[in-house]
């Protein structure tokens, strides 16, 4: 059998800060996975055989070697995108590039594709299902794929075929010059890589974890979020809590005014012996007070603004309390912070930072401050009763949990600042008036109690 002799060598016209040198060919099949090319090592693992299909498993990764970006470009964008996302996208860059160039990519697939698009499917990895569709999209991998997706979540194909629409639509508009380009733009990148891979793959990322249209109207939501500025998806569940540890602390002003003991019939200290004469209960002696804390869960949604002297104030009436502020950035992937302590038992932040525009961790955000409870202390929540998802869509089963903790853990509700140290000394009268202030949360509790 005729074998084929590679030169990555030989490869030019990359206009990025790649430098060519020695390459290492090792040989590999037509297999899925069988065939890779490491442009950071320059490693190329390729079928070597004369037939049709090997011939165009060494085109796809010599088209690599010819445009893809090395591994620092790439990190310059994983805070937006997922990694494999990413790594799908660039495969449907390369064989869109290969198809323009008359290569057979009909011929790119193993026989492997359906029964392990229905796997995937039947596991309801979704995220996976459409990564995957992007690296077999216009090969002859994709039929049978699809097919396989299609056995095992049907109500899928509606939301796939959108989504494979759409990355179509964004390489359809590109020259393939400026498809494969590598001059490096502005912000550093490969320009083809920018223009095509990274907008696929940021589409990618933001419908990875959605909920699944069911009707017509969530579908046409569904389509307008994937075009350039539309609003994310609702995904229908909360944001995991990632707290900021670059928080510095100190201790907050004296407290001053505030009485640390009580006087009473009995005891060891006889502090107040006028009393003896003067109170028909002769409470001369003291009892130290048990300093005052609790925990105040604050939503820094929107525009909501700390003013950092109330906060010293609450301190004063409650200097052992424990306050945590947070706000979700939409659709962020964990990279920014959502939650912060800006008193915890006697300290306070030297800075409060701002919101993040969304919700996104309400349910978290209030479970996590249950666990820090210390004995009966009360807990209270400043909020406007608005709940929403990782992408700051309200969503009423949302609503419904964060609405069962209040109940359940007698959570006080509150609307501002100001109105934390009353509530720490004393539960808010709860009304019809009271609920209707707190947005959805309040209408929960109002149908749950039956006013």
């Amino acid at each position: 059998m005729t074998r084929g002799v590679i030169f990555p060598e030989l490869i030019t016209g990359r206009e990025d800060d790649v430098i060519n040198g020695p390459w290492t060919v090792r040989e590999g099949s037509t297999a899925r996975g069988s065939a890779s090319c490491n442009l950071a090592e320059r490693v190329l693992e390729v079928p070597l055989a004369s037939s049709a299909q090997a011939r165009v498993v060494r085109a796809h990764e010599l088209m690599h070697a010819r445009v893809s970006p090395m591994v620092d470009h790439l990190l310059k964008s994983i805070d937006e995108v997922t990694p494999r996302a990413l790594e799908c996208a660039e495969e449907l860059r390369v064989n869109t590039l290969l198809a323009r160039l008359n290569f057979e990519v009909a011929l790119l697939r193993d026989g492997t594709e359906k029964i392990g698009g229905r796997r995937v499917a039947e596991a309801g990895e979704w995220g996976e299902a459409i990564c995957f569709m992007m690296a077999v999209l216009g090969t002859g991998a994709e039929r049978e794929y699809m097919a396989g997706v299609r056995q095992g979540k049907p109500a899928w194909m509606p939301a796939m075929r959108a989504v494979r629409k759409r990355a179509l639509d964004l390489l359809a508009r590109q020259s393939t010059t400026i498809l494969g380009a590598t001059r490096l733009d502005g912000d550093g990148l490969p320009s083809g890589y920018a223009t095509s891979t990274l907008e696929v793959a940021r589409m990618l990322t933001r419908v990875l974890d959605v909920r699944m249209p069911s009707t017509t109207e969530e579908l046409r939501a569904f389509r307008r979020s994937l075009e350039g500025g539309g609003r994310r998806p609702a995904t229908g569940h909360f944001a995991p809590l990632v707290f900021d540890a670059s928080l510095a602390y100190r201790s907050p002003p004296p407290v001053g005014n505030v009485r640390r003991t009580r006087a009473v019939t009995t005891g060891t200290t006889l502090r107040y012996p006028s009393r003896l004469l003067t109170d028909d209960h002769r409470r001369a002696f003291a009892q130290r007070q048990r300093t005052r804390g609790g925990v105040v869960v604050i939503d820094q949604s929107g525009s909501m603004d700390l003013d950092p002297e109330v906060l010293e104030g609450l301190l004063r009436r409650a200097p052992n309390a424990l306050v945590v502020g947070y706000s979700h950035r939409p659709g962020d992937r964990g990279s920014t912070a959502n939650a912060w302590l800006l008193c915890d038992r006697g300290t306070i932040a030297g800075a409060f930072p701002s919101g993040n525009v969304g919700n996104g961790v309400d349910g978290p955000a209030l479970r996590w401050a249950l666990t820090q409870r210390q004995g009966n202390e009360p807990v209270v929540w400043i909020t406007d009763g608005q709940v929403t998802d990782s992408h700051d869509h309200p969503d009423a089963a949302l609503t419904l949990e964060c609405a069962n903790l209040v109940r359940q853990h007698r959570i006080r509700l509150v609307r501002d600042l100001t109105d934390a140290s009353k509530a720490l000394r004393s539960r808010p009268l709860v009304t019809p008036t009271h609920l209707a202030s707190f947005g959805r949360v309040g209408r929960q509790l109002r149908e749950s109690i039956g006013i």
